[in-house]
């Protein structure tokens, strides 16, 4: 093995180049693994439907966006490799009917930090008022 002071420029830039595809081809797999890690999980524990408990903090039309529970449970219902490779494009589809709704979640709860802000910004007593009610809508 030469030196690592003797070696040619273009031997460097291939090792680099082999090094950095390695990289990816792992940042790949540990993509894959912990993919199937939190479907594992999602499988055990459930997570709670989408959108029940927010329908009504929610403007109409983001709550319109919100996948049916069934279309999502279909998500965590097969593990079979060739079966999801047959469902890419429904996938996709959920992947951004979810983007959707989340962009929409996140401007309704910027909407209501705003107006919270604008609320304590307004009347700064209510701070210490607030802190001795109970959280929820009672």
């Amino acid at each position: 093995m030469t030196p690592p002071v003797e070696q040619r420029v273009s031997d460097l830039r291939l090792d680099r180049r082999a090094l950095r595809a390695e990289r990816a081809r792992v940042a790949w797999w540990r993509r894959l693994v912990r993919a199937r890690l939190d479907l594992a999980v999602a499988q055990a524990a459930r997570p709670q439907t989408l959108g029940e408990d927010v329908a009504f903090q929610l403007p109409l039309e983001v709550g319109l966006d919100v996948p049916r529970p069934a279309a999502l449970a279909a998500v965590l219902a097969g593990t079979d490799p060739a079966a999801d490779v047959g469902r890419l494009h429904e996938l996709r589809a959920l992947d951004e009917q979810l983007s959707a709704y989340a962009a929409g979640v996140e401007a309704a709860l910027t909407r209501a930090t705003d107006r919270l802000i604008v609320r304590l910004a307004v009347d700064p007593s209510v701070v210490v008022a607030g802190l001795r009610e109970p959280l929820g809508r009672g």
